[in-house]
């Protein structure tokens, strides 16, 4: 699906408009939330759970607006970066119809020149920048989960916690970009080295024995330090401040087609992979329980929040709010507020996330539920 379709099907608004000469103008794509917002209210105390004024408040769903599957839903705006969340929902069920060899009808299909469909899109909108993708789909009895950036989903059962995906970051995904950088070293326009080293090197190290890693290597190993060694490192710093080239925290996305590093003509986009992780769940094998949940959620809630911690505030609250309808919404709401720093005794930590948070809290257990797509 591109971005066309799919901020046709989801998002308020027409087709993308025809293409614009350069100059100063304001978005052709205006900004919207997710339909299933409408009517959440915009002040503080309608939506928000930290019980006192709050220029952050968390917002949810209306209460008189279910989505599909009673899924929960919240989120939050970060901390002044921009003035609205950047990290986008979208929820709804699809239609997708078999297609006969001979028979034209309508279908959903991914394929694989889709990055480069949203490239033209971005270009002739005007637009510039990239985005990160999680998404769940339910099909059949499976539940299908595609990732591509830094989102995360789990499983969350009475005792077990299952990942359903993984953030894909320079880090976890060092051996591949380091690969890629050894084949078409011209990438690098000389001015940056595929090696890793733990520290970055200096003149002062030139002829000495450093350790590193290549992109054959998954432990270290020594070298000397060579002129070529000091230049900036393709993968510098670790853990949730590794960045490519200097420049991106994410390994793989949609979009990013101008992005280039500060002062230079070295694009990122080369790097950047847009093809999924997909992860399937054969939700028919499991036994599930009505408290068996898969919550996804972006970076903003796994930045400060361990998955065990969201297992303990889900088992910990949906135990005890059995008979509330709304308690997935509420349960969502109840997880961006452990990210607030108000330390309920749950995590431990009262760590604050200052990012867009968005949350989806989605029942595995649904009585009566068909085997259609969601």
């Amino acid at each position: 699906m591109s971005a066309g379709w799919f901020r046709r099907r989801f998002l308020p608004g027409g087709p993308l408009p025809e293409p614009q000469p350069p100059g100063p103008r304001s978005s052709p794509v205006p900004y919207h939330r997710p339909r299933f917002l409408r009517g959440s209210g915009s002040s503080p105390g309608a939506t928000d759970t930290s019980r006192r004024s709050d220029s952050r408040p968390v917002r949810c769903p209306a209460r008189g607006r279910t989505l599909p599957w009673n899924a929960g839903y919240a989120e939050i705006i970060n901390a002044e970066k921009s003035e609205f969340n950047e990290d986008q929902a979208a929820c709804g069920k699809l239609c997708i119809q078999r297609c006969e060899f001979g028979i034209e009808d309508e279908w959903l299909t991914v394929c694989p020149e889709e990055d480069d469909v949203i490239g033209r899109e971005l270009e002739a909108s005007g637009q510039v920048g990239g985005c990160t993708a999680l998404v769940a789909v339910s099909l059949q009895g499976k539940l299908y989960v595609a990732n591509a950036g830094d989102s995360r989903a789990i499983l969350v059962r009475r005792d077990e916690i299952r990942v359903l995906s993984s953030e894909f970051t320079p880090e976890t995904e060092r051996q591949r970009i380091q690969q890629l950088a050894f084949i078409y070293p011209e990438l690098l326009a000389g001015e940056f080295t595929r090696l890793e080293f733990p520290r970055r090197l200096k003149g002062d190290d030139l002829g000495q024995k450093v350790l590193f890693r290549d992109h054959h290597m998954n432990g270290w190993s020594y070298k000397q330090v060579e002129k070529s060694d000091l230049k900036y490192p393709l993968i510098h710093g670790q853990g949730r401040q590794a960045r490519l080239l200097g420049t991106l925290a994410v390994s793989r996305g949609l979009g990013d087609h101008q992005l280039r590093v500060l002062d230079t003509n070295i694009q990122l986009k080369p790097f950047l992979l847009s093809i999924p992780q997909v992860t399937v769940l054969d939700v028919d094998q499991l036994a599930l329980q009505e408290e068996d949940v898969v919550v996804m959620a972006t970076d903003g809630l796994w930045d400060v929040l361990s998955n065990e911690q969201v297992a303990r505030l889900v088992r910990s609250f949906l135990t005890g709010n059995r008979e509330d309808p709304h308690r997935f919404s509420e349960l969502a709401k109840v997880l961006i507020h452990n990210t607030q720093g108000k330390d309920d005794g749950a995590t431990g930590e009262g760590q604050v996330s200052y990012d867009d948070v968005s949350v989806f809290v989605i029942p595995l257990h649904s009585p009566g539920q068909g085997s259609g797509g969601h």
